[in-house]
């Protein structure tokens, strides 16, 4: 089934532009991408994304959403202005509709949450245009969504215990429980 979706053909221009700021999964996807084909440039940040994809402009990009310096949807839509055929795709720990909509708009082909793999990223940057990606074989359980959303406020807040339940319309014990537990899967 996957083989029907995916584009088998590698196009002749394989150069890929990675933009992540979490070194570990940069350098696991890097390396993976590699093994695919893949001409890989790495940026861990908004600024070097953009100048990466202007010194020389990628056919494919994988870019994280929330960034140390900016929005990975401005090196999105710069790829987009530079090189309107390229196929990128942005990937995110904190999705939500309203982002995905602008992703698209603004130049992405694809939107996927983290963790994604390999494959996943793989099978969005491959897909004929006209179609979509199979969806993944193992996407985030709707605990694991809440958990990883709940998180992110958290962080947001600065860890505020107070705060992120105030925010987040919980009962303080409530949420203390729930940090205190490990992520579901």
């Amino acid at each position: 089934m996957l083989s029907e979706i995916v584009n088998t053909e590698m196009p002749v221009d394989r150069s890929l532009l990675i933009v992540d700021d979490d070194r570990p999964f940069l350098n696991r996807l890097a390396r993976a991408m590699e093994t695919r084909g893949f001409d890989v440039r790495m940026a861990q940040s908004v600024a070097e994304g953009l100048d990466e994809l202007r010194r020389a402009p990628p056919a494919f990009a994988v870019v994280d959403m929330r960034l140390e310096d900016g929005n990975g949807l401005d090196v999105i839509e710069e790829l987009s202005r530079i090189r309107a055929d390229a196929r990128a795709i942005v990937l995110t720990g904190y999705g939500n509709i309203a982002t995905a909509v602008t992703a698209v708009k603004i130049g992405a082909v694809d939107y996927l949450s983290k963790p994604a793999d390999a494959d996943d990223i793989y099978s969005a940057l491959m897909a004929p245009p006209d179609k979509k990606a199979p969806p993944p074989e193992n996407p985030m359980s709707a605990d694991r969504v809440r958990w990883e959303h709940i998180q992110r406020v958290y962080e947001l807040c600065n860890r505020n215990v107070s705060e992120t339940a105030r925010r987040l319309n919980m009962h303080r014990r409530t949420l203390q429980r729930i940090l205190a537990k490990r992520a579901p899967r």
